[in-house]
């Protein structure tokens, strides 16, 4: 003990510099120790566990705890160096005071946002769609809560009551919100869009004839963007008034991106009803894209002027692959029926026998066609190569993202790869859709 008294009577015999050098001194130290024992220990700990919440949790907390040790170490070096009663040290105590309630604000806010959806997610019905990233009205609320006592607390430190500061913005709230009143009808709507949840980032909606895969969801509006790669900014206000399509749930087991379906394929009268019916549920079973629950169906929906109608039914699991899945069945429907003899009917006219040039090269077009049907199974290949490279990308980079120890730089650019990956998924479904 006399070793540990003798060097504090040193420290307090040094003059006032010195002082301030070696608290200034001893605060970035105790900083930099307690930023290495958390990534040497508490890093280590956090990504051993198999949740994602202690991921998020772990930069915005260790952040604040650095900023919280910075300055309790320039509040206890003031303390120490001019006293309790300095002058400096009663005026700016309030000050300190006010910093620690904010901060202690800020800590619980960030817990609340990322703890909230957490808990919601694990007392929420099972079977309910799945629904990600899009903060619920429950959290705001929260959050705005805390922050109002938190600001109420240390305005109150400084002096301030804060609810007479309101009383007297109050004639000025009420003109500005007069005449921002669209955009705070925007503002309010965003809420109540993230309180029933009609889509999220990743549906395929459809609104007003425009249909598109949801980009964001922003405070004012929602973009979306259309097969043809054009970005259509709904304002929220006209959204939640509408009628929306959400072409990408609707499957009660919580799977939110498999879409149905739908083709119809006229027949001629003459064909056997039971025939035409096995041969495309045969093809709908063996498609590739078509998963098998639900099971596939076809239907006879209508005895038309010229043909028979069939309906096909079937669900894919990923809306990506819609067009991929339609044009795989068309395909095979066309060579399937040519094969079994099952006639498509289209109109035909009375010509006057003239001399046909299809029947002078009719040998030049059928090496035509043989070289054609070459090159697009190539080309085919090739496309469903790339689709399936770029969804394993996407996958990869969303697994990435979910890490806590990303730079803001790194996840920028993660980000910046997952949107043009998602462009690339995108053309795919154009060029399928055209």
């Amino acid at each position: 003990m006399s070793q540990i008294d003798n060097a504090v009577d040193t420290l307090n015999g040094l003059d006032t510099w010195m002082q301030w050098s070696f608290g200034l001194i001893a605060t970035l130290f105790t900083v930099g120790f307690v930023r290495l024992l958390m990534q040497k220990v508490l890093l280590d700990f956090v990504r051993k566990t198999s949740f994602q919440w202690d991921d998020k949790l772990y930069s915005p907390v260790t952040k604040r705890i650095y900023l919280f040790i910075l300055i309790t170490g320039v509040l206890l070096t003031m303390i120490w160096v001019l006293g309790e009663d300095h002058s400096l040290v009663v005026s700016t105590d309030p000050i300190f005071q006010a910093m620690f309630i904010l901060l202690s604000t800020s800590l619980l806010s960030v817990s609340l946002k990322v703890m909230i959806p957490v808990i919601m997610d694990r007392f929420s019905e099972p079977s309910s769609v799945t629904v990600s990233g899009s903060n619920s009205l429950i959290i705001f609320l929260s959050r705005a809560a805390v922050w109002f006592g938190g600001l109420y607390l240390a305005f109150s430190e400084l002096g301030i009551e804060l609810l007479g500061v309101l009383a007297s913005l109050a004639v000025f709230s009420l003109i500005i919100g007069l005449a921002m009143q669209q955009t705070l009808g925007n503002i309010v709507n965003s809420f109540m869009l993230a309180l029933d949840q009609p889509f999220e980032v990743g549906d395929r909606i459809e609104v007003e004839g425009k249909t598109g895969s949801v980009v964001s969801v922003g405070i004012l509006s929602t973009k979306i963007l259309t097969h043809e790669e054009n970005l259509v900014v709904i304002p929220n206000n006209s959204l939640i008034n509408s009628t929306v399509i959400n072409h990408a749930r609707g499957g009660g087991d919580g799977a939110g991106r498999r879409i149905s379906l739908v083709q119809d394929i006229g027949v001629s009268y003459d064909e056997d009803i039971d025939h035409v019916k096995f041969t495309i549920l045969s093809l709908m079973r063996e498609c590739p894209y078509i998963i098998d629950k639900p099971e596939p169906r076809v239907l006879l929906i209508e005895l038309g002027d010229f043909s028979k109608v069939f309906r096909m039914y079937g669900w894919v699991e990923d809306y990506t692959d819609e067009f991929v899945a339609r044009d795989w069945l068309l395909k095979n429907v066309d060579e399937n029926f040519k094969r079994e003899g099952i006639e498509i009917p289209y109109p035909t006219a009375v010509e006057l026998a003239t001399q046909s040039a299809s029947s002078v090269n009719s040998h030049s077009k059928k090496t035509s066609v043989r070289i054609a049907r070459m090159q697009m199974i190539k080309e085919d290949k090739q496309l469903a190569k790339e689709r399936a490279s770029a969804k394993e990308e996407i996958e990869e980079i969303a697994e990435r993202l979910k890490s806590g120890d990303l730079s803001n730089r790194e996840r920028s650019m993660l980000e910046d790869d997952l949107r043009e990956l998602n462009s690339v998924l995108s053309m795919f479904e154009a060029g399928g859709e055209d």
